[in-house]
């Protein structure tokens, strides 16, 4: 398939789909009219390097699970290097919460020092 095809059939632009490939998550080959050529197994990838995306991950952290389908395994993520990722990504979601939570109280005591009575719990 070419790359107008890959993009619609998995939601992101071709500009993307070139980006991936300047990283080298993508190889495609060429067609005799020197046309990139993408197969089923590149829409399982850039599927997985969007689905990773969407829920924060850096571009170079879908390496290991894009490095893990082209080994055959049935996901991205069954692999210890991506598993290491996903830990690492937890931690970090983990360290935003904590300081999410220390913000708002903050501003918690802020409000309740400025206005008595009217931080409405929510």
């Amino acid at each position: 398939m070419r790359i107008g095809e890959l993009a619609e059939r998995t939601g992101v632009s071709t500009r993307s789909i070139r980006y991936y490939e300047q990283h080298g998550l993508l190889s495609a080959r060429r067609g005799t009219n020197g046309y990139r050529v993408y197969s089923e197994d590149d829409v399982r990838l850039v599927s997985e390097i969007r689905a990773l995306l969407n829920v924060g991950f850096k571009l170079e952290d879908t390496r290991p699970f894009v490095d893990c389908l082209r080994r055959g395994h049935s996901t991205g993520g069954s692999c210890a290097e991506s598993v290491e990722v996903y830990q690492r990504k937890l931690k970090e979601i983990d360290e935003e919460i904590h300081l999410l939570l220390a913000r708002r109280a903050e501003v918690t005591a802020q409000l309740a020092q400025s206005c008595p009575g009217c931080f409405v719990r929510g």
